[in-house]
């Protein structure tokens, strides 16, 4: 084992500070692969790479060094790198810039022994892509008189005239990289990606050049559902053995909870670099004093320095893992029993309807929402709406409002199918879907069918503790909903001046909750439902738990 690459499993293995459980599997995963391939580290190339240090006005930390060395000297066969693709998830101030400031630079040079292997680095914003670009940038402003000899550069471009290899910096104009043939790709803050159009263009090049490599360096954000936590849930399940790697490299570093901030020590473990760091550590003893006295408006630092994603709400709805859990497969739910909720504040906003089954002790939600296309929140919200309607859980509809037709007609289609005995909506919009509603079968006219709940907010405080409770259980399963998990993550709890609990929204334009609200209301009608009976032995165990009867 090359002794770069083993001072760090010693550093792992030790013991001496908390590392996160994803550390010591990835050790075990690397250690695995050196023991059943036929995989080799080129010394030499590596020795002449970490040369290079003596022109930075730092030198790489023991954990930089092991993936260094892992991602760029490491070969299957020559010319076949084990790791191409490194993925860097570290808390703010690890030094993940200086690391990709100081790989693009050795792969400029002769030593990498690739010509035109030219390195793009993308990221959502200028200043951000230019982060590392600056940095070489700097090295050979400061060593002027030696560079000039090997590397051409300015602000926005910097050349090895030897193998004219290039270094650039690139933002969000997708089309004009089409034509790119890099040898690497850059991604820095890969949270702030919505959608996978800029990422998928920026790596279609990749391949016309030997040796292609990807690295890819983070903290966590606020985008869910995104680029970052597929790429998460990939790497969780590749260091658990549960699928190859093929060719990535996952160094992923946060809490392993989040109570762990509570003890200090614990904050190594997402962020290898802070021991070296004393300035840093005083720095973040007070951001975590600041965090503890409002940890709503002081949330960053538990998303960016932690690396745990807490949302912008002192009481979430429910936490990221347990939103995440309702991925599961849905069933066959053909000829069961549903009750319907609709959401319809606005006739020009969003509008959600969906169906509630429940089988067992695990709730099945399926729902569609339709927006106006007048929404004056649309330029606003950071969620890609465009993927949602492709893949058919949303509607933009044309014109000045939504007609309340409309979701009574996705009901009525869905009576075809599924036994839908009953629903419920607020009724600041109920004077609209009246009649529609009646036409389909549901009113509230106590001598009639009577099987139409007008929700109020003391329903929703009823049946709130409920619905938490669900989450946290992780019985509430949507498939691959992608929109109904943004939803539940952009919904908070509230209480009222009596303790009441209740729900709203984490920021009022940007983050709509229209899709949990329909669930909301869906949920006051569970009691419908003939294997869900309001005196059912699973329902009185929550109200149990919950109220502590």
């Amino acid at each position: 084992m090359n002794s770069n690459i083993q001072e760090y499993i010693d550093i792992v293995e030790n013991g001496k500070h908390p590392v996160y459980k994803e550390q010591i599997l990835l050790v075990n995963h690397v250690k695995k692969c050196f023991e059943t391939e036929s995989i080799y580290v080129d010394e030499e190339q590596l020795e002449k790479y970490l040369g290079l240090q003596k022109y930075f006005d730092y030198t790489l930390f023991p954990w930089e060094k092991f993936v260094f060395a892992l991602h760029n000297c490491t070969y299957s066969t020559p010319g076949v790198l084990r790791w191409p693709d490194l993925f860097l998830f570290l808390g703010r101030g690890a030094g993940k810039n200086g690391y990709i400031s100081f790989e693009d630079f050795a792969l400029l040079t002769p030593i990498n022994g690739i010509k035109n292997y030219d390195i793009y680095i993308f990221a959502t914003t200028e200043d951000q892509a230019k982060r590392s670009f600056d940095d070489v940038y700097e090295v050979l402003e400061s060593n002027e008189k030696k560079m000039k000899k090997h590397f051409y550069w300015n602000k926005t471009l910097i050349r090895n005239r030897k193998t004219n290899s290039t270094l650039r910096y690139c933002t969000s104009n997708a089309k004009t990289k089409d034509s790119a043939r890099p040898g690497k790709v850059d991604f820095d803050e890969y949270h702030a990606y919505e959608n996978y159009k800029l990422i998928g263009t920026a790596k279609t090049g990749l391949g016309k050049k030997p040796m292609p490599r990807t690295t890819i360096a983070t903290t966590n954000g606020d985008v869910r559902d995104g680029p970052l936590d597929n790429l998460l849930e990939d790497s969780l399940a590749i260091l658990n053995g549960e699928m190859p790697d093929n060719g990535l490299l996952p160094f992923i570093c946060r809490l392993d909870d989040k109570a762990e901030v509570d003890n200090e020590e614990n904050w190594h473990k997402a962020n290898p670099s802070l021991r070296y760091f004393p300035e840093l550590l005083r720095e973040m003893r007070k951001e975590y004093m600041e965090y503890k006295r409002d940890n709503v408006g002081n949330a960053a630092f538990m998303t960016k320095r932690m690396n745990i994603p807490r949302g912008e709400s002192e009481v979430p709805v429910a936490e990221w893992p347990h939103i995440l859990a309702t991925r599961r497969p849905l069933i066959d739910l053909e000829g069961q029993t549903a009750v319907f909720g609709i959401d319809y504040m606005k006739t020009t906003d969003f509008l959600d309807v969906g169906l509630f089954f429940q089988k067992g002790d695990f709730i099945y939600w399926l729902h569609h929402t339709w927006v106006c296309e007048s929404c004056r929140d649309l330029s606003r919200i950071r969620f890609p709406i465009a993927e949602a309607a492709e893949k058919g859980l949303l509607t933009m509809v044309r014109g000045v409002e939504i007609p309340p037709e409309i979701p009574c007609k996705w009901i009525k289609e869905r009576q075809q199918k599924y036994r839908i005995v009953g629903g419920a909506l607020d009724s600041y919009r109920y004077g609209l879907l009246k009649q529609p509603l009646a036409n389909i079968g549901y009113d509230t006219d106590k001598k009639g069918r009577n099987n139409l709940k007008l929700v109020r907010p003391s329903d929703i405080m009823k049946i709130a503790p409920i619905i938490t409770s669900d989450f946290a259980n992780e019985r509430v399963i949507t498939g691959e909903d992608i929109l109904f998990r943004w939803y539940v993550n952009n919904t908070k709890v509230v209480y009222d001046n009596k303790g009441n609990m209740l729900f709203g929204k984490i920021e009022p334009k940007t983050r709509k909750i229209d899709g949990f609200m329909s669930y909301a209301h869906a949920n006051t009608q569970r009691d419908l439902l003939v294997n869900y009976p309001q005196n059912s032995r699973y329902l009185n165990e929550v109200m149990n738990k919950v109220y502590k009867f």
